[in-house]
C-alpha cells in the first residue's frame, strides 16, 4: 500500500475502535439471526473485532497467522501457517524460487515456535474457541499488500474452517 493510501485509510478514522464501530454496522446487516463468532487478527485487528463482537454479542477469539517467508527475501511469502496446524503453502511460489522441502519445513517449524509463544501470550491457557456450526467474521485492521496491490477487506467468510465438513462461503459487505 503507497504511503499516500494509508494516510488516506488512516484520516477515514479516528482510530481503530471507531473503524470497528463503522464495520459492526455493515456486519450486523450480513449475519443477522446468526450463530456467530469474532476472529480478530492480532495487533490491530482486536480493538476492531472488539467494537464487531461487541455490538453482535458475540464471542471474541484472536486468530493468530504467521507468514512463510523465503529466507533469502523474507517479505516474499510463499506461504502461511495459523492455529490448528493450519500450513497454506503458494506451489508455484515454492517452484519459481526452488524452495524445497527442507526449506520449507525449516520455516514452517520456526514460524510455529513463535505462533506458539503468541497463543500463550493471547490465550493464556486457554484454548480457541469452537467454531463448529458458527458463522465466523475474520477482521483484521486493513488492508495488506498483496502483489503490490491493497487487498479488499470487504468479505465475511462463513465459517472459517475448509476441507473438514464445514460450509465455506464468503459475502459481501457491500460495494464489492
Amino acid at each position: 500500500m503507497s504511503a499516500a493510501r494509508r494516510k488516506d485509510a488512516l484520516e477515514r478514522f479516528t482510530d481503530r475502535h471507531e473503524a470497528g464501530r463503522l464495520l459492526a454496522d455493515l456486519v450486523e446487516r450480513e449475519v443477522a439471526g446468526e450463530d456467530v463468532v469474532v476472529l480478530a487478527l492480532p495487533r490491530g485487528g482486536v480493538p476492531v473485532g472488539y467494537e464487531v463482537a461487541t455490538r453482535l454479542e458475540a464471542p471474541l477469539d484472536v486468530l493468530l497467522v504467521r507468514k512463510l517467508g523465503v529466507p533469502w527475501q523474507p517479505e516474499i511469502a510463499f506461504g502461511a501457517i495459523a492455529t490448528g496446524d493450519v500450513v497454506v503453502l503458494n506451489e508455484d511460489h515454492l517452484r519459481a524460487l526452488g524452495i524445497g522441502t527442507e526449506i520449507v519445513r525449516d520455516v514452517v517449524e520456526r514460524e510455529r515456535i513463535e505462533l506458539e509463544r503468541r497463543e500463550r501470550l493471547y490465550r493464556d491457557e486457554q484454548g480457541p474457541l469452537d467454531l463448529e456450526g458458527k458463522t465466523v467474521v475474520v477482521v483484521d485492521d486493513g488492508p495488506a499488500p498483496r502483489d503490490g496491490r491493497p487487498s479488499r477487506p470487504d468479505r465475511v467468510g462463513d465459517p472459517a474452517a475448509r476441507g473438514d465438513g464445514h460450509r465455506h462461503e464468503q459475502r459481501s459487505l457491500g460495494g464489492g
